[in-house]
Formats: C-alpha cells, sequence, structure tokens
C-alpha cells in the first residue's frame, strides 16, 4: 500500500491496472475511518483487484457554521487501520489538488429533487458538494466500482441518480451499516459525544427500530408516525431535525401500494448531528 497525494501520480497506477485489465474499486472516504468504513474497504477487496481508498475532507459539503475545521484528521492512523486490509493506494489529495481554482468553484453538480429534501432542507448546498466532489473522484480515480455506506443513505441515493444521469461508467454499491453493541451507527462524528450523550445516542436505533415493527405490522398512519418519532427523540434530549417514512427507491413520499420503504432520521445531541436510517419492506412486498 502507498500514498498517493497527486492526480498524476495517480492517473499513471490506475491506466496501468486497467491495462493489465484488473478492476478498480474505490471507497470514498473523510478519514477518521472506524469500523464501517473498514466494512466498505472489505467489500470493495472482495469484488475488486485492485483498491483505492481515498482520504479528502470535503470543504464543498460543509456549510457555514459546520464543523470542517474541526473535523478530525488522521491520516497516519486510517493508514495503519487500513495495511492488514491489502488497499492498494491511499490517494489523500490536498484542498488545491482536488480545487486547482480554489473551492469557489463554479462548476457544481446538483441532483435535483434529491438534494433539498431531509438532510438537504436543513444543510442547505451540502449534497452538492458531495455531488461534485464524488463525480471529481470518479474522474480522478476512474473506478469500475465504489463503495458506500448506507448509514447515509440519502447520500448513496444521489449518488445512484448522479451516476445514472450522468453516464458514470460506475457500478454504486451499498453497504449494510456497521453499528456499536447498542445500536448506534458507527459514526465519526460519535466522537463528539460525552459519556452521557453516548448512552441517550442508542435511543435513535431504539426509535427506528420500534417505528419500523409498527409500520411493519400496520398499527399506525405514516404521519402520525412520523410524529411519534420525531416528538419520542425530543423526549431523549435531541433536537430533531426530521423523522422520516419514505420510498427507498427514490426517497419519494410513500403511495398506498408501496412495499419497500426506508425510515430516516437526523438528530442532534450536543455537539453531534448524528444520522440514521432502517429499511422496511412492507408485508405483501416481492
Amino acid at each position: 500500500m502507498h500514498t498517493i497525494n497527486h492526480l498524476t501520480e495517480l492517473r499513471e497506477q490506475v491506466r496501468e491496472w486497467h491495462h493489465q485489465g484488473l478492476e478498480v474499486g474505490l471507497v470514498p472516504t473523510m478519514g477518521s475511518l472506524h469500523d464501517g468504513h473498514l466494512a466498505l474497504v472489505r467489500e470493495a477487496r472482495a469484488r475488486s483487484d485492485r483498491v483505492v481508498v481515498s482520504v479528502f475532507v470535503n470543504p464543498l459539503q460543509f456549510g457555514e457554521g459546520e464543523d470542517y475545521d474541526g473535523y478530525p484528521r488522521t491520516l497516519d492512523e486510517d493508514c495503519r487501520k487500513l495495511l492488514p486490509l491489502s488497499v492498494d493506494a491511499v490517494f489523500a489529495p490536498s484542498v488545491n489538488e482536488v480545487y486547482p481554482d480554489g473551492v469557489g468553484i463554479t462548476t457544481r453538480v446538483q441532483v435535483a429533487g434529491l438534494s433539498d429534501i431531509l438532510c438537504g432542507e436543513f444543510r442547505p448546498g451540502h449534497f452538492a458538494g458531495v455531488a461534485t466532489v464524488v463525480a471529481k473522484l470518479f474522474n480522478m480515480v476512474a473506478p469500475d466500482l465504489a463503495v458506500f455506506g448506507k448509514k447515509d443513505y440519502q447520500q448513496l441515493t444521489v449518488i445512484r441518480r448522479m451516476v445514472r444521469d450522468l453516464n458514470f461508467p460506475v457500478q454504486v454499491i451499498g453497504v449494510d451499516t456497521v453499528r456499536e453493541a447498542d445500536g448506534l451507527a458507527r459514526s465519526s462524528r460519535n466522537a463528539y459525544l460525552q459519556p452521557a450523550e453516548r448512552e441517550t445516542a442508542a435511543e435513535i436505533h431504539a426509535t427506528l427500530r420500534q417505528a419500523a415493527d409498527w409500520l411493519q405490522a400496520g398499527e399506525w398512519e405514516i404521519e402520525a408516525l412520523e410524529q411519534w418519532g420525531r416528538e419520542r427523540l425530543d423526549r431523549k434530549g435531541f433536537r430533531t431535525d426530521y423523522f422520516s417514512i419514505r420510498r427507498q427507491a427514490d426517497l419519494g413520499r410513500p403511495d398506498a401500494g408501496d412495499r419497500a420503504l426506508v425510515i430516516l432520521t437526523a438528530a442532534r445531541l450536543g455537539a453531534a448531528r448524528l444520522i440514521d436510517n432502517l429499511e422496511v419492506r412492507l408485508n405483501g412486498g416481492g
């Protein structure tokens, strides 16, 4: 495994691999790696001949007052975690390498209809920043496949739509969320939680699980269940941005016949903004 900082070297390496007929997998990350990230790397390793992990804290997806400056940057430790997983290259570019004309770049990728709902409502411009940097990484790395976690279900949906709409020759793989023993989704931002907050944070998954059970049992109307979820999290000490039930395919509002649903939530606890979701398939679905 070697670390690459410059685009020219990266392209030379990937060009050589492709010339040898090898399939290249990409795992995009912002570093501060945990077991959730490592599960993505293992999936990429199982599906491709060569694996590139990108480590880049993307300023374009952080809004004013968000935690860009304080976001943990632990490249050396990240590389130590990746070494046993047979990663072939870590691409760790500077901001100038990714945005040579500055972060005020005028060309941005906007995925209409998906970028301004749910998290997009509370983080304006966030998904344009995500889509733009992922599009740039796809052009930089030229992967055959890319692996993302389902923990950020909206992000995964945005990327899949972008790939389809812009005809990127990249297969997008989604991997199930890795959780702590009490159900809390693994996240770099969990490090922001104080001990008492960390105990409370497990209530997110418990709330999703209860809502999923009731949804499958047909005991609640969707709007009433969404309200219950918001109110329950708020009573537990969260400041809930949303608790919403959507279609898995496109995050649209469910119709009566929809069976493949996903419950998504974002809630703030102390200094952390936590997101999570749970996929639900209603009885009678195919």
